[in-house]
């Protein structure tokens, strides 16, 4: 086997959620989280705008969350993940849907999959943990018809840098603000392991949004909507309840970001 090969499994072990499959279904559920139901998932069914008869890919489709949404939409739904644990919970919690163990980064490599087959492929919360990304925006362009779209949904890389930002409070002006300590640097994070007797632990990939908007565009993928979406809870509570809900309302929690495919030349 040869370095590179040895590396692709490394990254894949480390990028996999099979050890946080069953903490992560237990949170989320069937229909997912709070933050999936009322901020998310509405942000990426407006950017993608699914029509009745379209083969819509969902890359590191998790527990399925999005299955039902693009299915009742009338969209032919794939969801790939790398995690093995993950796809058994998609297929028992959405068993309409079709749902495939696979590297997001080698597409190609898969029996079901052939070039150009989709016309549209999403990454719901996912891109952020998945490297390198230019291969995994290689692949999902070779995934999509000419003119098929891609929409990504992250948490927002200016304001939302694991370990590296928060919020932090002004009493002399009574202000809160959003406090970014490294925007630049791409950094992978460990996330926090899951509570319960055995440990798991995976990796988040922060990266400044010109990495995402120029890796794109390599990949004949030109970026043509952009939404920056608050939390849920913007109305907040409690003796700072104005600066706090001014705070949310003005600082974005999510990034959507849609580009289509067109002929890449020289």
């Amino acid at each position: 086997m040869n370095s590179r090969r040895k590396q692709d499994r490394r990254s894949s072990a480390r990028t996999s959620w099979n050890p946080l499959a069953e903490w992560y279904a237990g949170w989320v559920g069937k229909h997912g989280s709070k933050h999936h139901c009322h901020s998310a998932i509405p942000a990426v069914l407006d950017l993608l705008k699914p029509q009745r008869g379209e083969q819509i890919l969902d890359i590191g489709a998790g527990t399925g969350v999005l299955a039902p949404h693009l299915i009742a939409a009338g969209a032919h739904y794939t969801g790939i993940d790398i995690s093995e644990r993950m796809i058994d919970f998609a297929r028992t919690f959405h068993p309409q849907g079709r749902f495939i163990v696979g590297n997001a980064r080698d597409l190609a490599a898969l029996p079901a999959f052939r070039a150009g087959m989709f016309d549209a492929a999403v990454f719901l919360l996912s891109i952020q943990d998945m490297e390198p990304l230019d291969s995994v925006l290689a692949a999902a362009a070779w995934a999509l018809r000419p003119a098929g779209r891609v929409v990504l949904l992250l948490t927002h890389p200016c304001f939302r840098v694991p370990r590296q930002s928060g919020w932090g409070w002004d009493a002399d002006r009574k202000l809160q603000y959003r406090r970014v300590d490294r925007y630049l640097s791409p950094l992978p994070v460990p996330m926090k392991a899951y509570p319960g007797n055995r440990q798991g632990v995976t990796l988040s990939f922060h990266r400044p949004l010109a990495t995402y908007v120029n890796g794109l565009a390599a990949q004949g993928l030109l970026l043509d909507q952009i939404a920056e979406i608050i939390t849920y809870q913007a109305q907040a509570t409690g003796p700072r309840a104005s600066a706090e809900t001014l705070a949310r309302q003005e600082f974005p929690l999510f990034l959507g970001l849609r580009a289509r495919k067109v002929e890449v030349r020289d």
